[in-house]
């Protein structure tokens, strides 16, 4: 009986083509931001977002057989969940505690959410109609703009955009006054108006 849950190994050898592969490498920017905002700081040090999405892809490539789902969108939310299960192994094996199903399930959510404030982002603040045609390649170049910014403006223009938090909010995490972290944000998003649309 084959398993469903796409973070264990497939029991076969994947045989799907290099097409598909090339598919999954190209979401890589996308969750790649996504893996960098839910990592926890005591394991940032260990490991990068780079490492767990390589890990990601790899889990995907073998697992692609149980993809069951027709539309990017799902396309999407399975890469996400393979991501998540990647994230919550990384925990539980530095921290050597049992798996939480809840904390999964909660991580998951926030992702998701983190995905929609993306789309938001690209139809309100950034994209233009003519680019929603194709939303899956134009969320990619979106997160690969967001992942090339200078860091503080990444991280400011991720937490505030992409997390929902209040600018004061944003002010206390990265340990910066209001007033600095508008800035931050001001030149991020001209930066990445600028580099999406180039």
């Amino acid at each position: 009986m084959t398993s469903n849950d796409p973070s264990e190994p497939a029991p076969t050898e994947p045989h799907e083509s290099p097409a598909r592969a090339e598919e999954i490498a190209r979401y890589e920017p996308y969750l790649r931001m996504l893996a960098r905002m839910q990592m926890r700081a005591s394991y940032k040090a260990k490991l990068g977002a780079s490492d767990i999405v390589q890990q990601t892809m790899m889990q995907a490539v073998a697992a692609i057989d149980q993809y069951r789902g027709t539309t990017e969108a799902e396309w999407r939310a399975w890469l996400r969940k393979i991501l998540v299960r990647q994230m919550c192994h990384l925990d539980r094996d530095l921290h050597r505690d049992k798996r939480d199903i809840r904390r999964e399930q909660s991580m998951e959510q926030r992702v998701a959410q983190s995905s929609m404030r993306l789309e938001g982002l690209l139809a309100g603040d950034v994209g233009t109609p003519s680019q929603h045609a194709m939303v899956g390649e134009s969320l990619v170049s979106l997160a690969d703009a967001i992942e090339s910014l200078p860091e503080a403006q990444r991280d400011a223009i991720a937490m505030h955009y992409l997390e929902g938090l209040k600018l004061s909010e944003v002010a206390e995490r990265m340990d910066k006054t209001t007033g600095s972290v508008a800035g931050l944000l001001h030149r991020g998003m001209k930066q990445l108006r600028q580099n999406f649309h180039e």
